[in-house]
């Protein structure tokens, strides 16, 4: 049989081992034709060693064998099965993404688009964030150049739950701070960046709002417009980075480093029309 594959899906957050292939797992769990269904995700096609995990799950505090679990749905696979689920739920967390090996973009009816390979954009020293820090101070402990302008930017966080945020963060001076905010520290965090407001995802006054909060206190870093699903509701041609006249695509960040899959040069004419 061929190479097994073991996938993560993101916002939903499940993993799953399969013989079916990237694109044959996006058709299987497909919801249906676009014109009636919502069901877009991103796949992390996890590293594998001769058909064994390549790597070692993030500590849980015990409450399953997530290990085991994972194992043992390859181990399935491998004597059969097309799929079988390893993770139902909270994978996002739990997986180190050190582990993912390629990022796919998947629509409503199963057409998955290659990212390109995973980049590291930069390290992250050990190291907490105080209360009241700026941005400015933030990028001072980053040791990066601060941007000309400050200009809000808007961010589609996608895991570990599902926010629309306006920040005066850049995108490496978010996923920093994401990950160290007192009370609100994510473990890890995959999110993209918009580049205009989305008016159908929240009212204008909520976006008039948020950027009078940001530009009357110059130390408030992020300032949340909405939770809800996001991946659905918005197109990926808004997303900072799909025409690749600005630097964009799929972050990911855990307190270590932030990684980038960045959009291929050409996007295939027929996923690009797909719903």
């Amino acid at each position: 049989m061929d190479r097994p594959n073991l996938v993560l899906t993101i916002p939903h957050g499940s993993m799953v081992a399969t013989s079916l292939g990237i694109g044959g797992l996006a058709h299987h769990l497909s919801p249906g034709s676009g014109k009636h269904f919502q069901g877009r995700a991103i796949f992390a096609d996890l590293r594998l060693n001769d058909g064994e995990p390549a790597f070692s799950l993030l500590p849980e505090g015990g409450w399953r064998d997530a290990q085991g679990d994972m194992v043992a749905a390859l181990a399935a696979v491998r004597a059969g099965k097309r799929t079988k689920t390893a993770l139902s739920n909270n994978a996002f967390s739990a997986t180190p993404i050190a582990a993912y090996e390629t990022v796919y973009i998947v629509k409503t009816g199963g057409q998955a688009l290659r990212m390109e390979p995973i980049a590291e954009l930069q390290r992250f020293d050990a190291g907490e964030c105080p209360d009241g820090t700026s941005p400015e101070d933030i990028g001072r402990l980053l040791g990066t150049p601060p941007p000309a302008r400050r200009d809000p930017r808007l961010y589609a966080i996608l895991s570990p739950i599902e926010l629309l945020v306006l920040s005066n963060l850049t995108p490496v001076e978010y996923a920093w701070y994401a990950t160290r905010r007192p009370g609100k520290i994510f473990r890890q965090v995959c999110f993209f960046e918009l580049g205009a407001e989305q008016s159908h995802l929240a009212a204008g006054s909520r976006y008039a709002g948020a950027r009078e909060e940001l530009a009357a206190n110059p130390r408030k870093k992020t300032k949340t417009i909405a939770v809800q699903g996001l991946l659905d509701a918005v197109p990926f041609a808004s997303w900072v980075g799909y025409d690749r006249q600005r630097e964009g695509g799929l972050y990911l960040a855990d307190r270590e480093r932030i990684l980038l899959a960045r959009f291929p040069a050409e996007i295939p004419f027929g996923w690009e029309k797909a719903a």
